[in-house]
């Protein structure tokens, strides 16, 4: 299975035409949010219905930028994957949005603690089934990267990711984590056994690739890149 991975559009919907032949070629998109400009949430509607309208088979999440309203927004397209689980040819996928606290001035800050609360859907259907394997098929879309080497690296002093999600990625191991948040940190890393992939700005024109295969009871990631329009 072949994902394009996006993040952090930022109502540049130009960006949305310049890649529709990438749209075309997956067999589903990853979002990791941010269909607003900085500071202009009312940006986001125009973003996301010319978004939705280039694949049948889209899975997002809000970014900081986007008001937390507007996941209203992502229900009706039905595209919204925050604070709940959902299957797709096998795969988990499961969502939290918005940004750690910073500046205070965006639209959807949030705790650490609170972005991990987003993924107690999956640690509930773990313990009403028994079966710990759903993290070996499972992809969290999150805005906010983990705490990393280089999908939360915004200069060389500076790493904003959250320690407390890295901590988790560790402890659970999905197949993949995808994120957003820091334009800077566009590449692939791992957590143990967890691709981790920030596929950089669609504003800028950045995007990745992911592709998954079944293994045994769970997933495997059998290529992770990311690239940029020439």
């Amino acid at each position: 299975m072949k994902f394009l991975v996006l993040s952090d559009l930022h109502a540049a919907n130009d960006m949305i035409e310049k890649m529709d032949s990438l749209f075309k070629q997956a067999d589903g998109v990853l979002f990791a949010g941010d269909f607003a400009e900085c500071f202009k949430p009312e940006t986001g509607k125009e973003a996301l219905d010319k978004f939705c309208k280039k694949h049948d088979t889209i899975f997002a999440v809000l970014g900081n930028c986007d008001n937390e309203d507007f996941l209203v927004d992502l229900d009706e397209q039905d595209i919204n994957v925050e604070k709940t689980l959902v299957y797709e040819g096998g795969l988990a996928i499961a969502g939290a949005g918005g940004g750690t606290k910073f500046t205070g001035k965006t639209e959807f800050e949030r705790t650490e603690e609170d972005i991990i609360a987003d993924f107690e859907i999956v640690e509930n259907a773990v313990a009403e089934t028994g079966d710990a394997s759903l993290w070996k098929s499972l992809i969290m879309i999150c805005h906010n990267p983990p705490k990393g080497e280089v999908c939360d690296k915004v200069n060389e002093e500076l790493h904003a990711g959250s320690q407390m999600f890295a901590d988790y990625v560790a402890k659970n191991q999905p197949v993949a984590v995808i994120c957003g948040h820091i334009h800077e940190g566009q590449g692939v890393e791992k957590i143990g056994e967890t691709t981790v992939m920030n596929p950089g700005s669609m504003a800028e024109g950045c995007y990745g690739w992911l592709e998954v295969e079944k293994d045994g009871e769970g997933w495997k990631v059998t290529s992770a890149e990311t690239k940029k329009l020439a």
